[in-house]
């Protein structure tokens, strides 16, 4: 199998970290606090006009290293990601969700990674979906191409149940993550082409939807885009005026919709959603990863990369992990990881700690 398209691979996620970066300062406030405290939200705000990364970006770098080390077994490759669950834990994140770190217990406390994963429709596993599929989804399109069997080559809806599942197992959850699935193939699938919103809505089509939150708002995708509604329009008619909350139900669709109105706009694209407010810096991660994965490195804006102040996550080190997710040699057999100053971690979290408690005391503050 040759390498996959490294531009795509490299674009995600280094689009969905800059999408963190840039939504982190706003996240949990309103759209009108936002407003009254940035007025524009066209550069880095968190860290004197520079930015760091929070889980949304940590998640989708522990799934990369995982598919490093899984030399193409799903199951070892929740295994790792499992352990890397642990470790990243115990290192003390300041953003962590409530499922994810009952899940992150359960593994320290002898649970197996298989059934770890707690009851919730939270946004952890949407965090980790758009790299997995970038990589193995893409390397399954291209078995197709060539006629592969599939039985041979397993597919990649298994291993996005592997990432899901060690966290969270609501069904939503699950739901969710396919659709961030099929987003980020055509995303990936249809770079340095013309958008085919056509063929998304035949794919959405031809998949069952329920009657639950995911599947009505996903369903409310296609007629807000065809009345030519704003993201902020469509959020509005989700009856998300106050912000994107954490669940799975209300990030995805946002997200999906500011991909599908701005697929080759990754600066407004993440602009759109960050001004919607609430959990503002896992929907402009999603969007960038989907934006990213279609545009690539060179279509994120390079004041704002250039503008990332993260360590040992950096952009170069970030890229190298990309670029050997690309070359395709783990899925024959496992690779190396690419090597992380983990010893730093802990020290870096809580410097990160003291930077988010500096904004929640500067919220306080005037102008209101």
């Amino acid at each position: 199998m040759p390498p996959l398209d490294a531009d795509a691979v490299v674009g995600c996620l280094l689009g969905q970290a800059i999408g963190d970066m840039m939504g982190l300062p706003a996240e949990n406030l309103g759209p009108r606090r936002i407003a009254k405290l940035f007025h524009t939200c066209d550069r880095p705000r968190f860290l004197f006009g520079h930015g760091m990364g929070s889980d949304d970006t940590e998640h989708a770098c522990l799934t990369a290293q995982a598919l490093l080390r899984s030399g193409g077994d799903r199951h070892r490759f929740r295994r790792s990601l499992a352990w890397r669950l642990r470790w990243w834990f115990l290192a003390g994140p300041p953003g962590i969700g409530l499922a994810t770190l009952k899940a992150c217990v359960r593994l320290w406390l002898g649970w197996p990674s298989h059934r770890s994963g707690v009851r919730s429709a939270g946004n952890g596993p949407a965090m980790r979906a758009a790299i997995l599929f970038v990589t193995e989804g893409l390397a399954l399109e291209w078995r197709n191409r060539k006629g592969l069997r599939e039985s041979f080559f397993p597919g990649y809806r298994p291993w996005l149940s592997e990432a899901t599942d060690v966290t969270h197992i609501d069904k939503q959850a699950s739901d969710g993550v396919s659709v961030i699935d099929m987003m980020a193939g055509f995303a990936a699938g249809q770079r340095n082409r013309a958008f085919d919103i056509e063929g998304i809505w035949l794919r959405m089509g031809s998949r069952p939807f329920g009657d639950d939150d995911l599947h009505r708002n996903v369903k409310a995708i296609r007629p807000a885009y065809e009345a030519n509604k704003s993201v902020a329009e469509f959020a509005a008619e989700l009856k998300l005026t106050r912000g994107v909350t954490g669940y799975i139900a209300h990030t995805v669709p946002v997200a999906v919709y500011a991909f599908l109105r701005h697929p080759d706009d990754y600066r407004t694209a993440i602009e759109s959603v960050i001004r919607l407010g609430g959990d503002t810096d896992t929907v402009a991660a999603i969007t960038g990863a989907l934006v990213g994965a279609r545009v690539g490195k060179a279509g994120i804006p390079p004041e704002w990369l250039d503008r990332w102040a993260d360590w040992p996550r950096s952009v170069a080190w970030m890229e190298k992990l990309a670029l050997k997710l690309a070359e395709g040699k783990w899925r024959e057999a496992p690779q190396p990881a690419v090597s992380l100053a983990w010893w730093a971690i802990p020290a870096r979290n809580l410097f990160f700690f003291l930077v988010v408690l500096a904004h929640l005391f500067r919220r306080l503050l005037p102008p209101y």
